[in-house]
């Protein structure tokens, strides 16, 4: 549609997840509007990001040293451990501060569609993690929908045999939301997972 280096920006912008070709556009023009200065400093922010961010070697959370600052963090509960399908979702949940063990990161769910199998997550690097008996609860912090619901049911089967308690975030009605609305699924797990009132 437009010409040259214009359209390739808009193509480039509309490749990001959750960006379509109406808010690629939209980008783009607002960074051929913007001062020299601030088009520079997202693009040395997006070069300084790729070239110093790295994956922890122990939980694959995102991280600019071999370990990530909670791996680090000697005040963490080592016994509980967490695992999550991506590092947003570490985000997600320290915001909660509710949790102060650590975590492990899978780098996605079980997707047979998408060609995505336990192979190609850190389900491998899991295991040693849980081997010394330093660990005693994993907690399986999946999406709760079908590619989170069957990495989870895998996980599970892998890690009861092991002796470890093994537990899946509660799930229901979110606070504010209205039964009417509610899908199946959703209202069933509220009444199963429902408690006393006391």
């Amino acid at each position: 549609m437009y010409e040259g280096v214009v359209q390739d920006l808009i193509d480039e912008l509309g490749r990001l997840p959750g960006v379509g070709p109406k808010s690629a556009q939209r980008i783009a023009f607002h960074l051929l509007q913007a001062e020299p200065v601030d088009v520079r400093r997202l693009a040395d922010v997006l070069i300084e990001v790729k070239a110093k961010v790295k994956f922890c070697s122990v939980c694959f959370n995102v991280s600019e040293d071999e370990q990530c600052r909670i791996c680090r963090d000697e005040r963490r509960d080592p016994s509980i451990l967490c695992v999550v399908e991506e590092y947003k979702d570490v985000v997600a949940i320290e915001r909660t501060r509710e949790f102060r063990g650590r975590y492990h990161v899978l780098g996605g769910a079980i997707s047979p569609i998408d060609g995505i199998g336990p192979d190609q997550l850190h389900v491998k690097e899991l295991m040693p993690r849980l081997a010394n008996g330093v660990v005693t609860e994993v907690i399986l912090a999946t999406d709760p929908n079908l590619e989170g619901e069957a990495t989870a049911t895998y996980l599970t089967r892998l890690l009861l045999p092991m002796g470890l308690r093994v537990t899946r975030l509660a799930s229901g009605l979110p606070v504010g939301g209205d039964l009417e609305y509610a899908d199946e699924v959703t209202l069933g797990r509220a009444f199963a997972g429902r408690r006393s009132a006391e």
